[in-house]
């Protein structure tokens, strides 16, 4: 019997205005075998498909709530499945602790997907705040803020329990675009032969 590829998974997270989606899509583009998702585009694309998945989605994302840890789980090991490359990165996960811990578990007993890395682009508050505000003080400052708290009051659990794992890599993501996106590449290189685009 053919024995199935395993799909590599890479998960690229980071602050609110790291850079993490560009970050991802800029790899992606520099690689014909890797797959570049975000999640938010993972779930706004099961709405737009109209998809069991998606209708329920819809009405967490429309009254601006988290959708609940087992969908978006469901949503993303169904894109990892079906994405047409054996490696794939994807950003904007895990944004809680209990969502890395039962996504841990649910890989632990979904064949086919290995979690290879988990790469943090590292930012300061006020560099995340600046790139995402610039100088605009408006609503989605409130967005930011709240985004921001979420993000550090469960960074450091997810960094340790990525780090027991032997999985996390951090890069600094102050620096210039280009070279984050070469720290990540080289990074990449190491962990898996990666084919040019």
């Amino acid at each position: 019997m053919e024995k199935k590829m395993l799909k590599k998974l890479i998960l690229l997270i980071g602050a609110p205005g790291s850079g993490k989606t560009t970050d991802g899509s800029n790899i992606a583009k520099n690689h014909s075998d890797i797959t570049h998702y975000s999640t938010g585009d993972l779930l706004k694309s099961e709405v737009e498909k109209e998809t069991k998945l998606g209708k329920i989605n819809k009405g967490f994302i429309e009254s601006g709530e988290l959708v609940p840890t087992d969908i978006v789980i469901d949503t993303i090991v169904g894109a990892v499945k079906n994405a047409p490359t054996d490696i794939v990165l994807l950003d904007g996960f895990p944004r809680k602790e209990k969502q890395m811990k039962f996504f841990a578990d649910c890989l632990n007993n979904v064949d086919g997907i290995e979690l290879s890395s988990v790469i943090e682009i590292r930012v300061s508050e006020d560099v995340a705040r600046e790139r995402v505000l610039g100088g605009d003080e408006s609503k989605s400052e409130d967005l930011f803020n709240n985004t921001m708290r979420i993000y550090q009051e469960t960074i450091a659990e997810i960094e340790e329990f990525y780090n027991q794992n032997n999985l996390l890599k951090v890069i600094d993501g102050e620096q210039e675009m280009n070279i984050v996106i070469e720290e990540i590449d080289n990074f990449l290189q190491q962990q898996i032969a990666l084919l040019p685009a």
